[in-house]
């Protein structure tokens, strides 16, 4: 069942953080319910501008509307990631998305509100909620692409301004993460000072964090082991999910996690059988360990067997 993130995140406030979970393919599709009905968890589907081109957009909808009919008891939303603000209109013409994502983060602070603005006005329009990012997160994904020397923390004290201005409903907050698979090269972490001064500008309002796979070194292991070549990359200890929900954190995005299954899952099966050309094989198991990855997530970020609950609040 489709439903608006403003109702997810009215469930989760303050307990656990929604994953959101970034999807390009039918067996990402699948392996995403099963693992969220497997572990009872609400969710939130996300597709980049990436993702809607790389075959047609109306390709994945046609894909998350058969597995709605699969999984009737799944409960979840359909956002767009990182959206430029044609794209934003694009989707919310759509009728499909439950929200979007107008992602001006690196306009200036006054032309950030302004665009932003412009999106919410369309998407309240016709039902929709709109998320918003202030500052700036470093790193790489689709097109996407910050160098360190340029990435921002959120200023706690433009929050409340930029919120109040925008009208936006959910806000992407910079607090030390990034995108891609190499977040931290040292020993830095979630700014979680800078986390709780913006809960208290903007208490009960639902805040987000981007950029928040957590690398496993397993997965990079055995992707090497399998031929692969990645080197130094680290992600969000995700021990701390839990304690950036407490502070307002409602929604965590994760998308180079399952693209590191995905590798993983690939480089091993090709590997073991080089005589292989059929892809079903391979992407029954991917699916079988994507299920197991979203379902192990769900737990580190409180919302696995939250689906019974969300359902008595959704009245169903």
């Amino acid at each position: 069942m489709i439903v608006s993130t403003k109702k997810l995140f009215e469930a989760a406030y303050g307990k656990y953080a929604i994953g959101a979970y970034n999807i390009n393919n039918l067996e990402q599709t699948m392996g995403l319910f099963r693992g969220n009905i497997d572990s009872q968890a609400p969710f939130i589907i996300q597709i980049s501008k990436g993702a809607r081109s790389y075959s047609d957009k109306r390709m994945l909808e046609g894909i998350i509307r058969a597995a709605d009919e699969i999984f009737p008891e799944a409960v979840f939303a359909v956002h767009l990631d990182h959206g430029d603000e044609k794209t934003c209109y694009d989707c919310i013409a759509s009728g499909f998305y439950s929200s979007v994502m107008i992602d001006a983060s690196h306009e200036s602070f006054e032309e950030n509100i302004a665009i932003t603005k412009r999106v919410v006005d369309a998407a309240h329009a016709k039902g929709l909620v709109v998320e918003a990012e202030l500052g700036q997160l470093g790193g790489v994904e689709e097109h996407v692409a910050v160098d360190e020397a340029n990435a921002k923390l959120t200023d706690p004290s433009q929050a409340q301004e930029f919120v109040e201005r925008s009208g936006v409903d959910s806000l992407a907050c910079a607090i030390g993460t990034s995108h891609g698979a190499f977040k931290f090269s040292g020993t830095q972490g979630l700014r979680f000072d800078v986390l709780s001064e913006i809960q208290k500008q903007l208490p009960g309002f639902p805040l987000v964090m981007h950029g928040s796979s957590s690398v496993p070194e397993e997965e990079v292991t055995r992707i090497n082991n399998a031929g692969g070549n990645l080197q130094g990359a680290k992600g969000v200890d995700d021990n701390q999910f839990k304690r950036a929900a407490l502070l307002g954190v409602t929604k965590i995005n994760i998308d180079t996690d399952g693209r590191l299954v995905w590798t993983r899952v690939h480089r091993e099966y090709f590997r073991d059988f080089p005589e292989g050309f059929d892809l079903r094989p391979v992407g029954k198991i991917f699916m079988e360990e994507y299920a197991k990855f979203i379902a192990s997530k769900n737990v580190k970020l409180g919302s696995a067997n939250q689906l019974t609950e969300v359902h008595k609040l959704l009245g169903k």
